[in-house]
């Protein structure tokens, strides 16, 4: 470790915007599909509303608004997702050296479900570092930014919430993992970021760190 901090005792890695860069191509899909079923909502809306969230929050977000989701939906925008990120998606830069290097356990912890988390990682080549060290919102009863899904995964590798280190991107990830009394390191290296100033949304949010390389995962700021 370069810097004088504290080694965890586990890793915890979000999958969308810090092992992959999908969270443009995944609102891209969410707003076409939605459009298909006459739902108006821009890639900058999606963005703004469902980073991190799951597509339960996506169904309760119009259930609150009256509109009700049409039964076809998930199914399609399931499927164009998984469609996209086989063409698409790209590893975040850096991410391999890092998680190739790290002495701690360390798995994943993602709000979406376990086909496109296993999806992403086979596509990137990042699937042989994780195994099957996957957990996702499916797994529990509430979804991020509740704790649920994080101590769910604490659990299952036998690892301490409070000496747990959480990689996350979003501010609900970031809310989740301070709920659940764990370190949180933000990241604002994915494509998302590029025009949104990620540092002042996931410190806002409560993150403990904020970094935007990957190359720069133990260096002190």
């Amino acid at each position: 470790m370069e810097s004088g901090r504290p080694k965890p005792d586990l890793i915890i890695f979000d999958c969308d915007g810090v092992l992959v860069d999908s969270e443009l191509l995944s609102c891209r899909c969410l707003s076409e599909v939605l459009a298909e079923f006459g739902i108006a909502l821009s890639e900058a809306q999606a963005l703004e509303l469902f980073l991190g969230r799951s597509t339960k929050a996506i169904e309760q977000h119009y259930r609150d608004l009256g509109q009700v989701v049409p039964a076809g939906f998930l199914p399609r925008l399931k499927s164009r997702v998984l469609e996209t990120f086989a063409a698409s998606l790209e590893p975040i830069p850096g991410v391999r050296a890092v998680v190739s290097e790290l002495a701690a356990p360390y798995c994943v912890a993602s709000s979406s479900d376990i086909d496109r988390v296993s999806l992403s990682l086979d596509v990137t080549g990042l699937r042989p570092h994780f195994d099957n060290r996957l957990y996702t919102a499916q797994m529990v009863k509430h979804g991020k930014p509740a704790p649920d899904l994080f101590l769910h995964a604490a659990a299952k590798m036998e690892a301490d919430p409070a000496r747990t280190l959480v990689i996350e991107d979003s501010v609900s990830g970031v809310q989740a993992a301070k709920a659940a009394g764990m370190t949180v390191w933000g990241f604002v290296g994915g494509s998302h970021y590029r025009d949104r100033d990620g540092r002042a949304i996931l410190s806002g949010a409560g993150a403990d760190r904020v970094f935007a390389r990957m190359t720069d995962f133990w260096k002190d700021d």
